[in-house]
């Protein structure tokens, strides 16, 4: 009876027990919740922002504190930067970065020490630029001594450890040997290369070359999946080469493919079908041939440049070609630009291609405040040095679907109608006129103009009008000449000599005579101005003048040695003909009525 009574009461309390538990549980955790919350609300916690920033120690948080731990906290969540390929020029470590790289100020560049990893110095970029559309480079400072090149980068105020940024590629190629560009050119892929040794302004024979395309890294011992094709041109420092069929049936599917130049002959290497340009995997069979191959070929030259299938490059324009365009490599002269633009574009220049190579003197600015005025300006970032040919021709691929004339002359260059001026007859879009007259030939895919070089006409300061005006007094005879060229009707090796291309077969140069036109090429300026060509030509066949060699060269200034010295009377010197039609052109036609002021002058001041 006592066991009975003793059940009934489990079964009866049993269940009230267990509500009561819960109840108590929930009624605990609600009050611990809404004690929480009070304490979030409360003004002695220091978490009041939206996007929640630690703070260590900061009674009340002023709107320029917040600020501040929020420009703090992001900084500290930056990852390091991943590296993808390092070249050693001999004044500065370029870094091409696969990341776009917003607040360069806050970047610095780290070394190791060759034997211990753990000494490790940090200097500041020299520079940052956006390349290709997909990647960034970064110019770092050379390594001190005793330290590696193989650099990495790190977000300033962070510690040393940028163990990430080298994880993926620790390898520094030298830029004397060295594949640093590619393009996409219908069926083909046109291939930059320093170090191929080929002859100057002249064909090489293409059964030496082969391209090879693939996804990898430079210091990864395994290539991937990758295919090679035959050379078909070749020449100075472009090597052309048939696109693999997956690549040219799928070019959008395409993009980052490195590619690079093999010396090998045709017969010496077995092909090796990519089955998709998508589908790059390693595969063991494809390594035994590959093992075969490397029997019979030499080593691949070391490459950097990659292949992205850039709309701008490719797709025509809807509206039409432009009728004139201009295209220039450069360093270090943005004060010029202005002045060159505006009046080239006065003569009817439409579009504007900078190569800018290396510059550090502001020019960004001057192009953004140009391209503001609408003077469709574009600027290219070139950091290869001495390779102003092969700039031309990547120049001549990339506007010839948006020109059908492309001018290449430097910003020291100005076009010039001395018998229109004779005859007081408008000059505004002379120069589209010009090469309009004949966009339709049969014959016609190249212009001519020959060059008078003027000197510093007495001149000790740069003038302050510009060059146009500035400059009276100019050597007797024209030296060289600059050419105006139909980029869809050049040679495909795109073989130049800075001065004019190499046409298609049935296609000549005309010659204009000096009469109807000619360049005012204001060579010899101040030597404030001058010295600055002691630094680097940017020509690939141009010997740098701080070099003893080609010392009786039309490149170089007669009488100067290899050192940047003005020598005696330097602003009397290169003056034999006083020369004003160029001023009295540009006075006429472009200055103020009110002012005498020409559209250029703000940014000489």
């Amino acid at each position: 009876m006592e066991s009975e009574q003793r059940l009934k009461r489990k079964r009866i309390y049993r269940p009230y027990s267990r509500a009561q538990f819960l109840s108590r549980r929930s009624l605990i955790l609600c009050l611990s919740f809404f004690v929480f919350l009070m304490f979030l609300s409360s003004e002695r916690f220091p978490i009041r922002t939206v996007s929640f920033h630690p703070v260590v120690s900061v009674p009340s948080l002023s709107i320029l504190s917040k600020n501040s731990l929020q420009d703090s906290f992001h900084a500290k969540l930056r990852f390091p930067l991943s590296v993808e390929d390092r070249v050693l020029f001999p004044d500065h470590l370029l870094l091409l970065v696969s990341d776009k790289i917003d607040e360069a100020e806050k970047l610095d560049c780290v070394y190791h020490k060759v034997l211990n990893h753990k000494d490790v110095v940090r200097q500041r970029v020299l520079s940052v630029d956006e390349f290709d559309g997909f990647r960034s480079v970064v110019r770092c400072p050379l390594p001190p001594w005793n330290y590696s090149a193989a650099a990495g980068l790190m977000w300033r105020g962070r510690g040393v450890d940028y163990s990430l940024s080298l994880r993926s590629n620790r390898t520094v190629h030298s830029w004397d040997r060295l594949v640093y560009e590619a393009a996409f050119d219908g069926k083909t892929a046109v291939v930059f290369a320093k170090g191929l040794n080929l002859r100057p302004h002249k064909e090489s024979d293409p059964n030496r070359f082969m391209c090879q395309f693939g996804l990898k890294n430079s210091d990864e011992e395994d290539e991937g999946f990758v295919v090679m094709t035959e050379a078909i041109v070749a020449a100075q420092e472009v090597v052309r080469c048939s696109l693999p069929s997956s690549i040219r049936n799928n070019p959008d599917l395409a993009q980052g493919i490195r590619v690079t130049v093999v010396l090998a002959s045709r017969n010496d290497v077995e092909h090796v079908r990519m089955p998709s340009a998508v589908r790059f995997r390693n595969s063991r069979s494809y390594d035994h041939r590959r093992n075969r191959m490397r029997q019979k070929e030499k080593i691949a030259v070391p490459s950097v440049a990659k292949l992205y299938n850039s709309k701008s490059y490719q797709t025509k324009r809807n509206d039409g070609k432009f009728e004139l365009c201009a295209c220039t490599m450069l360093w270090n002269q943005a004060p010029a630009l202005r002045e060159w633009i505006m009046y080239h574009t006065w003569l009817g220049v439409e579009r504007w291609f900078i190569y800018d190579n290396n510059s550090d003197d502001g020019i960004q600015d001057v192009i953004e405040e140009l391209d503001f005025q609408d003077y469709n300006v574009s600027r290219h970032t070139w950091p290869w040095i001495k390779t102003q040919e092969a700039g031309f021709s990547h120049c001549a691929l990339r506007a010839r679907n948006e020109c059908k004339w492309v001018g290449f002359f430097d910003v020291d260059e100005f076009y010039y109608f001395p018998r229109h001026h004779r005859r007081g007859l408008p000059g505004q879009n002379l120069l589209r006129s010009l090469v309009a007259n004949y966009s339709s030939s049969r014959t016609i895919a190249e212009i001519r103009t020959a060059c008078h070089s003027f000197g510093p006409s007495g001149l000790s300061s740069p003038p302050l009008q510009g060059v146009t005006v500035g400059y009276t007094c100019r050597l007797q005879s024209p030296e060289r000449h600059k050419s105006i060229v139909r980029p869809d009707l050049l040679n495909e090796t795109l073989l130049n000599v800075v001065h004019h291309f190499q046409l298609k077969k049935g296609f000549r140069y005309l010659n204009v005579p000096e009469s109807s036109i000619i360049i005012n090429h204001y060579k010899y300026q101040v030597w404030e101005t001058f010295r600055a060509k002691f630094f680097r030509r940017v020509a690939t066949y141009v010997v740098d003048w701080q070099e003893n060699q080609n010392q009786g060269s039309k490149d170089r200034a007669p009488g100067l040695g290899t050192e940047a010295i003005e020598p005696p009377n330097w602003r009397k010197q290169f003056c034999e003909v006083w020369d004003t039609g160029l001023r009295d052109f540009v006075l006429a036609n472009l200055a103020d009525p009110a002012t005498g002021s020409l559209p250029w002058e703000k940014s000489l001041f």
